[in-house]
């Protein structure tokens, strides 16, 4: 998630959240692995599309699809 993250920056995330809102930065569990990603959009079938912040260099939504809302581990409360 560089550039909002540089590495080993400690975040404050929690997994106590009723909502998630495009924009959110969350934590999902994707293929046994934890991932910081942004939503970018939310289908109510599908779940979430997330984006990292250096499109470049991410591997995201546009190349694994869309991810259930049950993979949201945790939503990312500071620094937002």
């Amino acid at each position: 998630m560089t550039p909002t993250f540089r590495p080993n920056q400690i975040i404050i995330a929690s997994g106590w959240f009723h909502t998630v809102d495009a924009g959110d930065v969350v934590i999902i569990h994707h293929h046994n692995l934890e991932k910081i990603k942004r939503i970018e959009r939310i289908d109510p079938l599908r779940g979430v599309f997330v984006i990292g912040d250096n499109a470049s260099e991410s591997t995201d939504s546009r190349s694994f699809g869309w991810v259930d809302f049950d993979e949201i581990i945790a939503k990312v409360r500071w620094p937002n």
